[in-house]
């Protein structure tokens, strides 16, 4: 199936927002008459009125031509208390998968006990599809990257990265450190 024309694009993204004909027209700065006849085919908009047509609707130009990656999904929450987490356990780190309830996930949130000291502990890269957002809790970590040099992270810190590229986190801490970690499955 082919994606609907722009005028049926603006049109479904100004109902999906609840707007009339008017509100719309208001908050992209164009004439009532200008915005229909744009959501009916009648009117090839200027690069300037698609700017403010984008804007009114607080997207970017190229989303007025590109249908939504994935139908939206109303509703959708998992609570996952202090403790509740489903466990997965290695010899390098104690993941706690948050979320676990929920289908249907774009991300895979979990926290993690950084258990490993050395980078030997580990059997070469890890390494998969996706990318990878960490933010420390306690402690103090190492990330090694294949590409990059190893980075030292405290409490509040934070990295974001691609995850195939080699990756391996070590605590430095005394104690176990611990992190946010949260994987795309994409």
């Amino acid at each position: 199936m082919a994606w609907p024309h722009l005028g049926e694009r603006v049109r479904s993204l100004r109902r999906s927002r609840g707007w009339t004909l008017e509100e719309a027209a208001n908050r992209a700065g164009l004439a009532r008459s200008t915005l229909s006849k744009i959501e009916n085919g009648q009117m090839s908009p200027t690069y300037e009125a698609l700017k403010k047509l984008a804007g009114g609707l607080a997207i970017s130009v190229p989303q007025l031509f590109t249908p939504p990656s994935r139908v939206q999904v109303n509703g959708r929450m998992a609570v996952t208390k202090a403790g509740e987490g489903q466990l997965q356990a290695t010899t390098t780190y104690e993941h706690q998968l948050l979320a676990a309830s929920l289908t249907r996930k774009q991300m895979l949130p979990y926290r993690a006990t950084i258990r490993a000291r050395d980078l030997a502990e580990f059997y070469g890269w890890v390494r998969h599809d996706g990318e990878e957002f960490l933010y420390v809790l306690t402690g103090v970590i190492r990330l090694y990257s294949e590409f990059y040099e190893p980075m030292d992270l405290r409490r509040g810190d934070s990295a974001y990265y691609d995850a195939a590229m080699g990756h391996n986190v070590i605590s430095l801490s005394d104690e176990d450190a611990t992190i946010l970690w949260v994987t795309s499955l994409s």
